[in-house]
């Protein structure tokens, strides 16, 4: 199994970082690499339950991603499962994510993803790609 660890820094309070990465009307503004859209999804991590993405490219391939959040700890943590769905539905390996959000000692915040479980490296480096991407357009969030 592998693992992968991205850190962020925020000028935007724990509070804030926080409402960004867990709830819905913030998580569908990042959610996904850059290139991709979010046409569906049930994105609530503020609270313990299923959650459900599809992204899709510009040619129209479609990625569909679920898991269950498995614990809240505003506003400083959240964890949730990761398995991604074939084209008939049928979910693939699970891997877990925690999200962390902690003051940064200089009035903002310290951002740290913690993605583990992953089947393999190979794994490991796409994921750490499209985390990145993702964590682009959440990094131009925290600073408008």
């Amino acid at each position: 199994m592998s693992e992968l660890t991205i850190e962020r820094e925020f000028a935007a309070s724990p509070e804030t970082v926080f409402a960004f990465v867990t709830q819905s009307e913030h998580l569908v503004k990042w959610w996904g690499p850059e290139s991709m859209t979010l046409p569906e999804h049930a994105l609530d991590l503020t609270r313990e339950g299923p959650w459900s993405s599809v992204m899709m490219t510009a040619e129209g391939n479609r990625f569909k991603v679920i898991g269950m959040v498995t614990k809240v700890s505003p506003p400083n943590a959240v964890e949730f499962t990761w398995a991604w769905c074939d084209e008939n539905e049928v979910r693939g390996h699970e891997s877990r994510v925690r999200l962390t959000v902690e003051p940064n000692g200089s009035g903002g915040s310290r951002f740290t993803l913690h993605h583990t479980g992953l089947a393999d490296d190979e794994s490991a480096n796409s994921h750490n790609e499209g985390w990145t991407s993702s964590l682009c357009k959440l990094e131009r969030m925290a600073a408008s």
